[in-house]
């Protein structure tokens, strides 16, 4: 019997694994003192709201605070302006947030997710936004 505890003992004590003590951490801190964090926040979303009929038809785009029309076109040539402001198409990490009205046809929110996306010249695609999100719905 004392054999099989010996056995048990040796055991344990080889495959025991020393567990670091919570908490204990090797970082290496910069010293106290210089504060020249700088956070950089993303870019506010370029704001595409498209409003709507009661009958489901496309009555106006408004991109900010600007009322476009309900040319997608325009819509177009207006985001691209902004995306070169901010840096252009390859720099400029720009995300459009649409917003249609409730009972808005589908078709429409297609063309406006295409327009700010990008076009097609010569056959080759030329990328304007790849980042779109939907807003929260409206009550």
């Amino acid at each position: 019997m004392i054999d099989i505890i010996f056995q048990l003992l040796a055991f344990f004590v080889m495959t025991l694994k020393i567990a670091a003590p919570e908490g204990d951490f090797s970082i290496k801190m910069p010293p106290a003192g210089r504060a020249e964090a700088s956070v950089e926040m993303p870019p506010e979303p370029l704001r595409v709201r498209l409003s709507a009929s009661p009958a489901g038809k496309l009555t106006a785009i408004t991109l900010g605070d600007r009322v476009i029309g309900t040319n997608f076109a325009d819509l177009r040539k207006k985001v691209l302006l902004l995306i070169q402001q901010r840096g252009g198409p390859d720099k400029a990490d720009v995300e459009v947030e649409l917003a249609p009205d409730e009972n808005l046809r589908y078709e429409y929110v297609i063309e406006a997710m295409t327009a700010v996306t990008g076009e097609m010249r010569d056959g080759n695609v030329y990328r304007i936004c790849n980042k779109i999100k939907f807003a929260p719905r409206r009550k």
